[in-house]
């Protein structure tokens, strides 16, 4: 594992749910661990929890230690999780991304879905970095739709483009998604880039104005990278 560190992800090949805590904590106790050290955000840490509790179950002890390590920066307590900055640092070349394509065509829109599922702070602080968005949606805000697209209107009629950037977790507030949950507890939300791409459109053809849109949704590169120098110095 001496060139773990140059690696994004896991070499573990796990994710939520798979496999079982009751078979993990069983795969524990036959190896003599007594020491677990968990990395991740909070489904991962729902996920060391639950072993703790089959451990107990099977009368093994074992210290559970649990890491913060997120992109999304929502652990409490804690000023920042180790991987954000790395994962921003990618997120802002998205953006970047959608501002060439928004500015090199003529009545264009750049629209960016970014990861967070219940928290807009990678969004946000990746609008901020980019400098160059026109709009940023987190699913903490009380939006209206209707004066996002009417502002939509008002920057192509302006300046021609418009840069849009909004936050995976709109799928639970902008609209609804279907209420079933993934193996580790969390609610499957809806796509909300390709519903707010499809709305801008309708929206613009419903005003017969002339519009082209380039969607950008990096999705898992933002967080399927190494560490940049600031993580690694972090994390170190």
């Amino acid at each position: 594992v001496k060139d773990i560190h140059l690696q994004g992800g896991t070499i573990l090949v796990a994710d939520r749910g798979n496999p079982p805590e009751e078979d993990m904590a069983q795969a524990l106790k036959s190896k003599g661990v007594c020491q677990l050290f968990v990395l991740g955000g909070d489904g991962t840490h729902r996920g060391a929890l639950a072993t703790h509790e089959a451990m107990k179950q099977l009368q093994w002890e074992c210290a559970v230690v649990g890491i913060p390590k997120t992109i999304d920066n929502d652990i409490a307590l804690l000023d920042k999780t180790f991987g954000f900055e790395t994962a921003c640092t990618e997120a802002v070349r998205a953006i970047d991304t959608a501002y060439v394509e928004a500015t090199c065509n003529a009545n264009c829109i750049g629209l960016v879905k970014l990861m967070g599922r219940h928290c807009g702070y990678l969004t946000m602080m990746s609008t901020l970095a980019a400098r160059h968005v026109d709009v940023c949606l987190l699913p903490e805000m009380d939006i209206s739709l209707e004066r996002v697209l009417d502002h939509l209107v008002h920057l192509l009629n302006s300046q021609g483009y418009a840069v849009l950037v909004v936050a995976e977790g709109c799928g639970d507030t902008l609209i609804k998604g279907s209420g079933e949950k993934d193996a580790g507890g969390n609610k499957k939300l809806a796509d909300v880039g390709l519903w707010l791409k499809d709305a801008i459109a309708s929206h613009f053809k419903t005003l017969l104005l002339p519009m082209t849109i380039k969607y950008v949704d990096p999705t898992y590169m933002v967080r399927a990278i190494p560490a940049n120098a600031s993580d690694s110095i972090y994390c170190s």
